[in-house]
């Protein structure tokens, strides 16, 4: 029998099918949601791709509370993950990953992972390495009710010495199938563009395949870049990307992916990621000063999210909004303007 991580397919099944569902507001504080939702021990599905609406603020709130001993679950990321390894690379007492499913970490443009690199060489994750496909695959799967999912992809490749896939003779066909197990994280963190107090979510640009994170996890938190009244969000049904009934915690929290991308909001701060990424690169040549000097400034030294975004300086910010084409809706559709 596989070992799961997060929830088996029954366990899933049961739990789901007990869960409240009702229509209630669902708006709590960052602080209260991370204490509720995420505990010690957890696997986190983390929705967003590589540094594309990441759920910074979560996870900044989820380091001031000192959660540890965690698995990790995505497709691509780079400045969620890297925040959380930075942490642990600090003070591994508290905060920790333990284990990681993914397909990539590292932040595309601005370069690989410092901390991947030096949490590998030193041997303190467990890994399981998948495609981007085959991550979504599993989260397909979750969100579905499926225990596994068959698929082509990568089975050309050594991947399957490195993951719990199962290859198998397909019964219609003869020829070798790769199954896939559901990934049904203990919690997923998400963030949108768009949510209404009872948590129905309106993603722009690409869904980075957050809808089945988010249906496949037992709770979901997430933040949005401003709440809409719910006859707004009606008013599209067809917009709807994630469902209120898969969301159990909802807050507004502004820039809640900076200094990564937000689709139609703001580009990535190109100057911010390159400073952490080189404090995390510094680090891993054995100079830990750069980084914990940025944890203890923008981390541990404030409060919330909105203190972060303060002490970060405006014209960065101001440059970030300017470089990413504006969104606006017409009849439910996105349209990009100035």
């Amino acid at each position: 029998m596989i070992e799961w991580t997060g929830l088996s397919p029954d366990e899933a099944r049961q739990f789901l099918a007990n869960k409240d569902k009702s229509k209630r507001d669902k708006r709590l504080s960052l602080k209260e949601a991370v204490q509720k939702y995420v505990k010690d021990g957890d696997n986190i599905g983390v929705a967003g791709f590589v540094n594309g609406r990441q759920p910074i603020a979560i996870v900044h709130e989820i380091i001031r509370q000192g959660k540890k001993d965690l698995t990790l679950s995505y497709q691509s990321a780079g400045l969620a993950i890297e925040y959380l390894a930075g942490a642990m690379v600090l003070d591994e007492s508290k905060n920790s990953i333990r284990r990681m499913e993914f397909a990539y970490w590292a932040h595309e443009a601005f370069g690989i992972s410092p901390l991947l690199r030096y949490l590998t060489e030193t041997g303190k994750l467990e890994l399981e390495d998948w495609s981007n496909y085959n991550m979504s695959a599993r989260f397909k799967a979750g969100s579905i009710g499926l225990p596994f999912i068959p698929c082509r992809s990568p089975m050309g490749s050594d991947m399957l010495q490195r993951n719990r896939a199962v290859v198998m003779d397909c019964p219609f066909t003869g020829r070798p199938i790769m199954l896939l197990p559901a990934s049904h994280p203990n919690v997923a963190i998400v963030h949108v563009q768009e949510a209404d107090i009872y948590g129905n979510c309106r993603i722009q640009g690409p869904l980075y395949t957050c809808p089945e994170i988010a249906m496949a996890s037992a709770h979901t938190i997430v933040t949005c870049e401003r709440l809409i009244e719910h006859t707004e969000m009606t008013r599209y049904p067809n917009r709807v990307s994630i469902p209120f009934f898969a969301v159990d915690a909802v807050i507004e929290v502004p820039f809640g992916s900076y200094p990564g991308n937000c689709h139609g909001l703001h580009y990535f701060d190109e100057k911010h990621i390159a400073e952490f990424r080189g404090a995390c690169e510094k680090f891993r040549k054995g100079d830990p000063a750069p980084l914990q000097k940025y944890y203890d400034q923008l981390i541990f030294g404030v409060e919330n999210f909105a203190e972060f975004i303060d002490k970060l300086p405006f014209e960065q910010i101001r440059y970030a909004q300017k470089m990413e084409p504006g969104i606006r809706l017409e009849a439910g559709f996105t349209v990009l303007g100035s």
